[in-house]
């Protein structure tokens, strides 16, 4: 594995899974201070000459788009799984997203529809292929779900933009939900 994907990586379980461990002041959106992320990395052996600027690199040369800097702030974008909420601005997401799970979980999404789980959106996706990435890591044939979204928006379920690839929903029911 690549430097930057380590960086990555050491980044998105700071943000979305333990800022107390890296000691981060986290804000009801998900940002912390650039500097403080610094400083934390600084203190472990594998990171002590990190700088924003490798951050950076990082965050650009990226195809899943986890992370933003803004001024001097750092978030991640989606995928937290920490006790507090990140609050999420709503959006009118697109006609139709798609979502990739495991073949085990049909029926109880059928009957059900999506929940977070362990995160605290449920993710879906814009295009089949990063669907079919997401739900291989769970089955090596996943089933693809197309999410009749923008009729789910109308009828008052909430949606928010992740990035250009992936939307978040609080959950999404049943009826909204067709096996592709």
């Amino acid at each position: 594995m690549d430097r930057l994907t380590e960086l990555s990586k050491e980044i998105s379980y700071a943000l979305r899974h333990a800022p107390w461990e890296y000691e981060l002041e986290m804000d009801e959106e998900g940002w912390v201070p650039i500097e403080q992320l610094l400083d934390a990395l600084h203190r472990k052996n594998d990171w002590k000459s990190i700088t924003q600027e490798d951050i950076q690199q990082m965050i650009d040369i990226s195809e899943k788009k986890r992370h933003e800097i803004v001024g001097s702030r750092i978030r991640a974008f989606y995928g937290h799984s920490i006790p507090m909420k990140i609050s999420k601005i709503q959006s009118k997401p697109p006609e139709i997203l798609y979502h990739g799970t495991a073949r085990r979980f049909m029926e109880s999404i059928m009957k059900n529809g999506l929940s977070p789980q362990s995160r605290q959106y449920v993710h879906l996706s814009q295009d089949v292929e990063t669907a079919q990435n997401v739900g291989k890591r769970h089955d090596d044939k996943p089933y693809i779900l197309r999410i009749d979204s923008l009729r789910a928006w109308n009828d008052g379920i909430s949606f928010y933009y992740g990035n250009e690839k992936v939307w978040l929903a609080d959950t999404v029911p049943s009826i909204y939900i067709k096996e592709l």
